[in-house]
This record gives structure tokens, sequence and C-alpha cells, in this order.
């Protein structure tokens, strides 16, 4: 698993041609608060049973409120068969200082 801090993600999307798949685990309401603009909801409590609709061959990069979370959702993808997996170290709390201040944090 790669770790990717929040500068360096949203230099990456600025460049890539095909975007990741942005996997916030975080709970409804943690995302309702504040969320990266194209992520999708799956909350880590959810990911053993639905993971299987994810594509494992999609690069995944993984997000929560601090990066504990997504480590562990992170892990759990690669045990399962995904090869390219990256985990958003520090969380939305890293990208709304980092990377966008006026994103509500929590």
């Amino acid at each position: 698993m790669r770790q990717m801090s929040p500068r360096e993600l949203c230099d990456y999307l600025d460049q890539t041609g095909t975007p990741p798949l942005l996997l916030d685990v975080r709970e409804p309401w943690e995302f309702q608060r504040c969320r990266i603009e194209g992520s999708r909801l799956l909350p880590m409590g959810e990911i053993p049973a639905t993971y299987q609709e994810l594509d494992p061959k999609q690069e995944v990069v993984v997000i929560c409120h601090h990066g504990v979370r997504s480590q562990q959702v992170a892990w759990f993808l690669e045990r399962a068969g995904f090869d390219q997996v990256i985990n958003l170290s520090g969380g939305v709390d890293a990208w709304a200082r980092d990377v966008d201040p006026h994103m509500p944090t929590y």
C-alpha cells in the first residue's frame, strides 16, 4: 500500500488522465459534513459485505478523517486482491489544512 499526502493527492488528481476511485470509509454524517469532491461513500463497517462490488484492478485512494480507518481498509483491500491501493495520510482533516482551507472540519 502506498501512502499519499493530501498535497500529493491533489497534484496527482490534477495530472492523471484516469482518476482513481476516491473511497471514503467514514460514516454518513461525517461525509455530509465534509468530503473531497468526487469521492464515494462506503462506510468501513460495510466494506466486508460490499468490497466485491469494487473493481480490484482500479486504483483506489482510501479516505477517512485522520488516516487510521482508511489504512485498515486499505490493508483489507490488499489482502482481498486489490493491487493499486493508496491511503490518504492525515485524511480529510489534513486535506482541509493543506489543500482546501475552506472545507469544514470536525
